[in-house]
C-alpha cells in the first residue's frame, strides 16, 4: 500500500466529536487533565521529563522531519542523506512486521539505522501493518506488531539515544475505535516486560486522527501504564483538522496537562474530504514547542502527497517547498540533536551573507545567489526575507548559498535579503537588499485535458489537467470553461469553483497557485448532472484560449 487520502466517516460527525470533546471531556477529561507523572525510571537516551521529549543530556529535542515509505521502496535509503540536506532533524521510517508486508530483517534495520546515524537524523521506527485495524480486515495487531520489536531487540539496544519506537502505524479504524486502548496499554506493557527502555510512540484511531477523541480521552490511563514514563502520543492530521480551532484544541489539550505529543503525519493538499490547515498544523507546533513530521518523502500512489517527485530532491513539489521552506517551514526551525553536536554551546553567529544577485527572473520567480557567510562551527542554513518597509517576511529557506523565490506576483516590485543560521541557532545580520520587478504574466500557450473519473445516478467526479506550455510558469491562474448540460460543481479539491449559469471559474489552491513552466497542475471535483454529461470543449487560462486536450 502507497499512502492515499483517508476519509474520516464525515466532516459533521467529528465536529461534533471535537464538541463533545470539549464540553464533556473538559480538555482531557476533569479527571485526567494533570501533570503528567515523572518517570520512575528514564531511558539511557530520548526520554520525556515533564511532558517533553529530551535526550539523554536533558536537553529539549523537537522533531522537525519527514516520513519515508522505506518497506516498500528498501533501495531508497539515499532519500536520508537527502532529506537531512532539507533541513530535517528526524525521519520517521515505514517498516513491516510481516504480517502484511515482506518484514524488514534484522540486518536492514540496522542498516536503517547506522545510515539515520551517519546522516545525523533521529530516527522513528514504525510498522505499517496496523494500519486500520479493525476496519481493514487486513490489517495487524499491536500484539503482533510487538513481537516484531522484540524479535528486534538485539539490534535496537543500546540505540536509545538514536531512536524511538513507533509500536505500530495508525493501530485501528473508524470501527469501534474505543477498542485502541486496552491492546496499546497492552503492547506498551510487552515491550517494557521484554526490557526496552526506549522511548515508545503511539498512534491514535480513527486511523491516525482521533476524531473521536478515544487517544485524548484515555491519554492519561495509557501513559501511566507505562512505568518508565517514556512514552509520546502521535495524532496524524489530514482532513479532519481543517480548521485553526480544532488543532490548536486538540494540542494544547496534551501540552496542557503535560502528556507528551507530537504530529506524527500530516498532510496540506485538499482533497475532498477537505483541505487540512497545514499553516496552522505548523505555527502551532512551532508555538508548543512540538515535533511535526510530514508525509511523505515520495512514492505515494497518490503523488499529490510527495514532497518530492521520483525520490529526486531537484524535483521538489509546491507540497515540499511548503514544509521544508515555508513559514514554520523545517529549514528554518529544526535544530540537530545535540547527540549529533548541534546545539553544543555555540553563541557565536555566523557572518552576514553577501548581497544577493537576482537571475531568471519571472512573473513569477526569482533566482537569488549570494555569498556565503561563514561560521565558527558551520553555517547550517540561510533565510530569505521580502523587506517592505520595516517589516520582513520569511519567503524561503536554503541549505546552500541560492535559492530559487517562487509564488510571486507578475509586474511587482520586490526587495530580499539573507540571513545566515547555525546549528546552534544563532542568526547573523542581515545581508544588503536586492530590488527586482517580476515579468508581466505571460499568456496563452496551455491545454487542457477534461475527463470524467466516474459517475452515478444525478452525479459524477471530474478531473481537470492544466498544462502550462510556455516557456514561463504561470501563478495566480483562473481557468474559465462552461457546462452545456446544467451540471454544476458541489466540490473541488486542488481549486475553487466558482459558477453563474453554465459558466465556472476556477482559481487555484495554494498547492496548485503556479504551473511551471512545461509542467502541468491537476484539479479534482464532485458534480451533479443529469441524463446527460457531455464535457466542456473550449478553456480559457487567464483570459487566453487553451488547447482542449
Amino acid at each position: 500500500m502507497r499512502r492515499t487520502r483517508k476519509s474520516p466517516l464525515g466532516t459533521f460527525l467529528a465536529r461534533l466529536a471535537a464538541l463533545v470533546g470539549l464540553v464533556v471531556l473538559g480538555g482531557l477529561c476533569p479527571g485526567t487533565a494533570q501533570a503528567a507523572v515523572e518517570p520512575g525510571t528514564q531511558a539511557t537516551g530520548l526520554h520525556i521529563s515533564n511532558g517533553r521529549l529530551v535526550e539523554g543530556n536533558g536537553n529539549d529535542f523537537v522533531m522537525r522531519g519527514v516520513n519515508h515509505a522505506h518497506t516498500w521502496y528498501p533501495n531508497e535509503l539515499q532519500s536520508l542523506a537527502d532529506i537531512k540536506a532539507q533541513g530535517a532533524n528526524t525521519v520517521r521510517v515505514v517498516l513491516a512486521d510481516g504480517h502484511r508486508w515482506t518484514a524488514n530483517s534484522a540486518s536492514d534495520v540496522a542498516n536503517v539505522i547506522a545510515q539515520c546515524k551517519a546522516n545525523r537524523l533521529i530516527c522513528v521506527l514504525e510498522v505499517h501493518d496496523t494500519t486500520g485495524y479493525g476496519e481493514d480486515t487486513a490489517a495487524g495487531t499491536l500484539d503482533q506488531a510487538a513481537d516484531y520489536w522484540i524479535g528486534l531487540k538485539d539490534v535496537l539496544a543500546g540505540q536509545e539515544n538514536y531512536i524511538l519506537i513507533n509500536i505500530g502505524n495508525e493501530p485501528w479504524g473508524n470501527t469501534s475505535p474505543e477498542g485502541w486502548t486496552a491492546p496499546t496499554i497492552a503492547a506498551i506493557q510487552k515491550l517494557r516486560g521484554a526490557g526496552f527502555q526506549h522511548t515508545i510512540m503511539v498512534d491514535a484511531p480513527n486511523w491516525g486522527q482521533d476524531w473521536q477523541q478515544v487517544m485524548r480521552t484515555n491519554a492519561q490511563s495509557v501513559y501511566s501504564a507505562d512505568t518508565t514514563g517514556n512514552l509520546i502520543f502521535s495524532i496524524h492530521m489530514y482532513s479532519v483538522f481543517d480548521t485553526a480551532a480544532e488543532i490548536t484544541d486538540y494540542l494544547n489539550a496534551f501540552v496542557g496537562a503535560e502528556l507528551p505529543i507530537l504530529i506524527g503525519e500530516f498532510g496540506g493538499p485538499a482533497d475532498q474530504w477537505g483541505d487540512p490547515d497545514e499553516d496552522t498544523m505548523m505555527a502551532t507546533a512551532e508555538q508548543l514547542h512540538l515535533g511535526y513530521l510530514a508525509w511523505s518523502w515520495s512514492g505515494n500512489t497518490d503523488p499529490i502527497l510527495d514532497l518530492v517527485l521520483n525520490f529526486d530532491p531537484a524535483q521538489m513539489s509546491s507540497w515540499g517547498q511548503r514544509v521544508f521552506n515555508g513559514a514554520n517551514g523545517i529549514a528554518q526551525t529544526a535544530k540537530e540533536a545535540t547527540v549529533f553536536g548541534g546545539g553544543s554551546g555555540d553563541t557565536q553567529a555566523p557572518t552576514a551573507p553577501g548581497t544577493p544577485t537576482a537571475s531568471a527572473v519571472t512573473a513569477s520567480s526569482a533566482n537569488l545567489s549570494w555569498t556565503a557567510s561563514t561560521d565558527n562551527v558551520g553555517v547550517a542554513g540561510y533565510d530569505v526575507v521580502r523587506v517592505s518597509g520595516g517589516t520582513e517576511t520569511t519567503v524561503a529557506a536554503s541549505t546552500v548559498n541560492s535559492v530559487t523565490v517562487s509564488g510571486l506576483t507578475a509586474d511587482t516590485a520586490y526587495s530580499f535579503a539573507v540571513y545566515a543560521r547555525d546549528a546552534a541557532g544563532n542568526r547573523s545580520a542581515r545581508s544588503a537588499t536586492v530590488n527586482i520587478t517580476t515579468a508581466a504574466a505571460p499568456t496563452g500557450s496551455c491545454s487542457v485535458g477534461y475527463r470524467v473519473v466516474g459517475e452515478w445516478p444525478g452525479g459524477f467526479q471530474g478531473e481537470i489537467a492544466i498544462r502550462n506550455t510556455g516557456t514561463a510558469a504561470v501563478t495566480g491562474w483562473k481557468l474559465g470553461f462552461s457546462f452545456t448540460d446544467g451540471q454544476t460543481v458541489s466540490n473541488m479539491w486542488g481549486g475553487t469553483a466558482a459558477q453563474s449559469g453554465a459558466a465556472v471559474t476556477v482559481t487555484p489552491a495554494s498547492y496548485t497557485n503556479t504551473i511551471p513552466a512545461g509542467g502541468s497542475v491537476t484539479v479534482g471535483f464532485i458534480g451533479s448532472k443529469g441524463t446527460t454529461n457531455t464535457a466542456p470543449t473550449a478553456f480559457t487560462l487567464n483570459g487566453a484560449t487553451c488547447v482542449n486536450g
